[in-house]
């Protein structure tokens, strides 16, 4: 394969546009890249990042950082992969090695991260090239289809729930039964948590319990977090939902010591009275997904433990209505090439 060969691509080209399929050129990965053959990737709301400009994205720009694929071709200096190797690739693209976090193995919060899709072309293709240190190795139980979600729904639940300081028999409840929720229900149950479903309306009950839930609450009867204090109140709150005022009133069902810990964010003040968080030393944090070997955990997790997100797959040109539709998704869209 050379670099004049093309290859299918869904590309962003401008701010607030639409996004295009394209015929671009196969990339040739360099000094300690790979070229991974794309076979699925995710569909997910931070393709918004490339769509809109954010994060310095430069046009054209093929955006898609939930990706499963093998490696196609490796650069020179890559010695711990081979063509053949089934990897994932998630938000997280590569970091500096050499700043104040890198230092302290902090890697999610280098300084100088970069971030697939918005720093360099994503999984909306038939091939990516990535830096080694961004690949995660896929279990072979899983699915390429299967994988992809888990590049950047699962690490983002499964490690802010393993890093919450809950403990197996702790209550836990997961606000919201989507595309994170229904995976971060399954995590929980998995992790040994008494496990609290809290959704709007009873519509999504039977499959919250299906999933693993041991409770269900419905927000709309009420104070979602008074209810939960009935139950006994939580040790953790994961939030899924980007919605400041549920999760303020969330803020109510935590037991002394208890954490609220929320991964969306509709990005409105959070109106929380101070005295809740002084009387019973609650607190409230935020989760920012992991590195390629928290994907890769998060994989080995949910193949050793029957975790897998519901998805439906459609081809790769069907792009941008997927991507208009993603809140109709039962529940994480994944284009397959």
């Amino acid at each position: 394969m050379t670099e004049t060969m093309l290859m299918k691509a869904v590309q962003a080209v401008e701010v607030g546009g639409t996004f295009v399929v394209s015929q671009i050129p196969v990339p040739v990965p360099g000094p300690g890249q790979v070229r991974v053959k794309v076979h699925a990737c995710g569909v997910c709301a931070g393709e918004n990042i490339a769509r809109m400009g954010m994060l310095g994205v430069t046009y054209p720009r093929v955006p898609g950082h939930e990706v499963a694929g093998e490696i196609d071709s490796v650069g020179a200096e890559v010695t711990t992969w081979k063509p053949g190797d089934r990897v994932g690739v998630g938000w997280h693209g590569g970091s500096c090695f050499n700043c104040e976090y890198c230092r302290q193995g902090d890697f999610t919060n280098c300084i100088d991260r970069m971030i697939v899709g918005a720093s360099y072309d994503g999984g909306y293709a038939e091939y990516m090239v990535v830096p080694q240190d961004a690949l995660a190795r896929i279990p072979n139980v899983l699915s390429f289809a299967e994988a992809a979600p888990l590049m950047c729904a699962g690490i983002t639940t499964f490690n802010a729930l393993r890093h919450s300081g809950a403990r197996p028999g702790d209550t836990v409840a997961i606000h919201g039964v989507g595309g994170l929720g229904h995976l971060a229900v399954q995590f929980a149950n998995k992790m040994g948590f008494r496990t609290v479903a809290v959704s709007r309306g009873r519509a999504k009950e039977a499959l919250a319990r299906k999933l693993g839930a041991d409770e269900y609450i419905d927000s709309t009867e009420g104070s979602a977090g008074e209810a939960l204090a009935r139950l006994g109140g939580a040790t953790v709150v994961l939030s899924t939902v980007g919605s400041s005022a549920a999760q303020a009133d969330l803020t109510l069902g935590l037991k002394p010591n208890g954490r609220l810990v929320f991964v969306a964010t509709d990005h409105q003040p959070l109106g929380v009275s101070p005295d809740l968080l002084v009387f019973g030393r609650r607190s409230i944090a935020g989760w920012y997904s992991g590195n390629a070997k928290d994907s890769e955990e998060t994989m080995a997790f949910a193949a050793l433990k029957g975790v897998r997100a519901m998805i439906e797959t459609y081809p790769l040109e069907d792009a941008e209505e997927v991507f208009l539709n993603m809140g109709k998704a039962k529940f994480r869209s994944v284009l397959t090439i």
